[in-house]
């Protein structure tokens, strides 16, 4: 199975940074538990978040939000994993262009190269780091395309 065509540095859409106090950020985590350390973290951030427990249906619901500026999304979700909920939005035309950041607690070089081979605009390993989640947030709504583990 190849990986899914990505646009080149040519074709793809300029991102405009977006400013923390003006995002608005999809979390797609089916454990309360992080959902909540997530938010909370986004909040103390000004930053809006929506949630979704699982891939599947996360097109149908994102279409129904006025503005979406991220997507943060786990792996390893019921129903529809985080790569079949990642192809359904890059050929949503509405959200194709919407950076999409896997948040995994699967977080090693291996799952890092498969999440970018199938077209994912990041990498957060889990567990989430409050020192230094608010730096990789900001760093990703100002374009810049974040890889890490942790």
């Amino acid at each position: 199975m190849s990986a899914p065509s990505r646009p080149t540095p040519e074709t793809q859409p300029v991102r405009k940074p977006v400013l923390p106090k003006d995002a608005v950020v999809l979390v797609v985590e089916d454990n309360v538990s992080n959902f909540v350390l997530i938010a909370r973290m986004l909040g103390f951030m000004g930053i809006r978040c929506e949630w979704k427990t699982s891939g599947y249906e996360v097109v149908e619901y994102a279409d129904t939000l006025p503005r979406i500026d991220l997507i943060l999304m786990d792996i390893r979700l019921p129903y529809e994993d985080g790569y079949g909920a990642l192809k359904k939005i890059r050929s949503s035309e509405r959200l194709k262009h919407i950076p999409v950041v896997a948040v995994t607690a699967e977080a090693s070089l291996e799952q890092m190269n498969k999440a970018k081979q199938a077209g994912f605009d990041g990498f957060i390993g889990k567990p989430l780091d409050p020192d230094r989640f608010p730096d990789q947030i900001r760093r990703i709504l100002a374009g810049e395309a974040v890889w890490e583990m942790s």
